[in-house]
């Protein structure tokens, strides 16, 4: 009986500490992803100031990235994404999981995070996790032709998770 691609993915996924050595691949995954991709100076910056910026490796290549800022009790996520030959198979929401995990862990009260209203995906991903739309930034996101408006979503912490993910899976 073969495995199914969520259980192989399940035993060969690892998220660790981003250097700045992984910075190519995370920015291939980054401009891949999105029209308006972060810079290679923002994600530096976020290492170089001690964001919680975490990579998750399959098969020992970097294949998806989270960051978190933490100020007072709140957790912000900053950015997330999986390559895309691996979505839709659950890694997302692992990595988010243990973003979330992280948050707790150093004792934040909830998190927050922006999506863009056209990122359907992302929305239920943020929504089925427990997030609530609590508000909206008017013109956050850049766009063509015109800035586009940003949901933003909160999460009380702690709250229970399913399953916990290990920096060592």
């Amino acid at each position: 009986m073969s495995e199914s691609i969520p259980e192989m993915l399940k035993q060969r996924v690892r998220v660790r500490a981003m250097t700045l050595a992984d910075l190519p691949e995370v920015i291939q995954i980054e401009r891949d992803a999105y029209p308006y991709p972060w810079s290679e100076g923002i994600f530096r910056d976020c290492v170089r100031v001690g964001y919680f910026c975490r990579v998750l490796e399959f098969r020992g290549v970097v294949q998806g990235y989270g960051i978190m800022s933490f100020a007072a009790d709140e957790a912000h996520l900053l950015n997330i994404c999986v390559h895309p030959d691996l979505r839709d198979q659950g890694v997302g929401r692992r990595l988010l999981q243990y973003l979330l995990e992280h948050a707790v862990s150093v004792g934040m009260s909830c998190a927050y995070l922006e999506v863009r209203p056209s990122n359907p995906v992302a929305i239920y991903l943020y929504e089925s996790m427990g997030f609530v739309r609590v508000g909206i930034r008017k013109g956050y996101y850049q766009g063509s032709p015109a800035r586009e408006d940003a949901w933003v979503y909160k999460l009380n912490l702690p709250f229970e998770l399913p399953q916990r993910i290990d920096e060592t899976v």
